[in-house]
């Protein structure tokens, strides 16, 4: 565990405002992965998988595969558009 996680493991050292901000921006990437990666699965799932069984047909393997492509590349653009504005 790090010292940001755990401040009493890291009492002896001080942790300069950069290294905090380096900390944070690492916790949001992976906090935001995880959200992404559920919400992708949840409704590529939805949309995709009619019935479900043991293992996804071609027709359901495809779907999601474009589903996932789709999400991947509306997120890319809304990325774009709102840190270009800035």
């Amino acid at each position: 565990m790090d010292s940001f996680s755990n401040p009493s493991a890291g009492s002896s050292q001080q942790l300069s405002a950069q290294d905090i901000r380096k900390q944070l921006k690492n916790q949001l990437a992976l906090e935001y992965a995880q959200q992404f990666l559920e919400t992708v699965g949840k409704k590529c799932f939805e949309k995709c998988v009619t019935k479900p069984g043991s293992s996804l047909g071609g027709s359901e393997s495809s779907c999601i595969s474009r589903c996932v492509d789709r999400y991947i590349e509306a997120t890319g653009i809304i990325s774009k558009a709102l840190f270009t504005s800035q």
